[in-house]
């Protein structure tokens, strides 16, 4: 396929406009010549070409409305559409976020109520709405943990973090200040009991824990993993990354958690890929809440208004109010599923998962063979030592049957990872085509291992030098 510069012809243009009918106005009287260029390389096409052109690009994308995404709600968990269109009401798009309250007072009770909601949700006191993500809400949460002992009066300098944890955990942790301490993890897959027991110490400010892990496992051993961290004075913060597998079954602060960010555009409704927009919301129990950033929505009356008047908070930590269209659609999301939605779907999201770990077990290593939450985490390690046909091997030539590859080498415990989940949105036809298709590969790894080590062999760019890619990036137009 040309390149839209390929295209160019020398005075074609996509639009022509009658002429003006007023007096011109010199455009140096209106822009610094100097801040003007004359060799600006734009292709010159017509109407016609321009839309074959973009309209064919679009078909060599790949999204959640085209075809299975096996790395699920990471970034691309299928939402309705209603949401969506929502989000797009006028009242929400159209007001200022510094508009006064009196005018504001319908999208101030939607902030209200979805902290009310995410708190009986999670069995949280409450939440802060502004993070704009899933890491600035860990940011967040790591803040208000150095804040609450700040005002002790208590210098900790550790943040424990699993080795089976979200790889933003200790970035969090450190730009905080903290020096961070991996927990290993024991045979199950969850928190090594005995290794944390020797790491809690009274210099550790808390304890980060992913739960369900990124192995797709919820930590059996929770509550006494909460009574270990709580007896040194510590805090337990869960990585709620994870809740599409939890949600409306169990609530974090029942279970000893001081601390919680959620991804709302993960398991609430809004589409991540390609960076965003996000929302990370952040909550706590009852001796943080004093700390969380302003301002705070509050109801006086009938009437909604803005907070400011907290002495130990730890401050605003984004403009305005958060990613206030991303709250819209988590909260249409919980409206529209109510508390027996929200359970079905997380039972349906581990249900999947299941259905794929046993589909594929006697094809692929399962390094942990226990039952999933809403992830399974299969390795190739059984390929690379039968037939040296690797991980990556095998994500590339699911390309050629038309999937995008499931999230590969992550989590880092588990060499050659290949970790699949499916989400509450795909149907069992679904995930048997998908197996299907693994299985294939499988045996294709095993008979033909040559065609799957040159995979992908049907896409429009072939296997490309990815080291090269990653260390020396050219991303120039060059004129033949």
């Amino acid at each position: 396929m040309e390149l839209i510069f390929e295209k160019s012809r020398t005075g074609r243009t996509a639009g022509s406009i009658p002429s003006s009918d007023v007096p011109g106005v010199p455009i140096e009287s209106i822009i610094d010549r100097s801040l003007l260029r004359e060799d600006v390389d734009l292709p010159e096409v017509a109407e016609v070409d321009l839309i074959r052109h973009y309209t064919q690009l679009s078909k060599r994308n790949f999204g959640v409305d085209v075809g299975f995404y096996p790395l699920g709600s990471c970034t691309m968990k299928y939402n309705p559409k209603v949401n969506e269109d929502i989000s797009r009401l006028t009242g929400f798009t159209a007001l200022h976020p510094y508009a006064p309250a009196k005018f504001s007072q319908g999208n101030l009770q939607l902030m209200y109520e979805l902290r009310k909601y995410l708190s009986e949700i999670f069995g949280m006191v409450d939440f802060a709405l502004q993070p704009a993500a899933g890491a600035h809400g860990e940011l967040t949460g790591v803040m208000v943990i150095k804040k609450y002992f700040e005002k002790k009066g208590e210098k900790r300098g550790q943040i424990l973090i699993p080795d089976a944890a979200h790889g933003t955990n200790p970035a969090s942790g450190a730009l905080c200040g903290y020096q961070t301490v991996t927990v290993r993890s024991n045979s199950e897959g969850g928190v090594d009991i005995k290794h944390l027991k020797e790491l809690m110490t009274d210099d550790v400010a808390g304890l980060m824990l992913t739960n369900p892990n990124t192995l797709g496992l919820f930590e059996r051993n929770i509550e006494r993993v909460a009574r270990i961290v709580h007896r040194k004075g510590g805090l337990l913060y869960c990585d709620g990354a994870n809740a599409n597998a939890f949600m409306g079954k169990t609530r974090p602060g029942d279970l000893g958690f001081d601390v919680i960010q959620l991804n709302l555009h993960k398991t609430f409704s809004t589409p991540h890929g390609c960076g965003g927009p996000g929302s990370g919301p952040l909550g706590v129990s009852k001796k943080l809440v004093k700390f969380l950033p302003i301002p705070i929505v509050v109801k006086k009356g009938k009437r909604y208004e803005w907070h400011y008047d907290c002495p130990d908070t730890i401050g605003r930590v984004r403009s305005f109010y958060g990613n206030f269209n991303v709250i819209v659609k988590a909260y249409t999301y919980i409206r529209s599923l109510g508390p027996e939605g929200l359970k079905r779907a997380s039972e349906i999201a581990v249900l999947n998962a299941n259905y794929i770990k046993e589909k594929l077990k006697p094809h692929y290593d399962l390094p942990y063979d226990r039952v999933c939450m809403h992830e399974c985490v299969f390795t190739g390690r059984k390929q690379v030592r039968e037939s040296g046909v690797h991980t990556s091997d095998i994500a590339k030539r699911l390309l050629d049957y038309g999937y995008h590859p499931p999230t590969i080498y992550f989590p880092l415990i588990a060499p050659e990872a290949i970790m699949i989940e499916p989400n509450e949105t795909e149907s069992r036809e679904t995930l048997d085509a998908f197996c299907d298709t693994m299985i294939t590969i499988a045996r294709e790894a095993s008979e033909n291992p040559e065609l799957v080590k040159s995979a992908p062999l049907t896409t429009p760019v072939r296997r490309l030098d990815e080291v090269r890619a990653a260390r020396d990036p050219d991303v120039c137009w060059k004129p033949r």
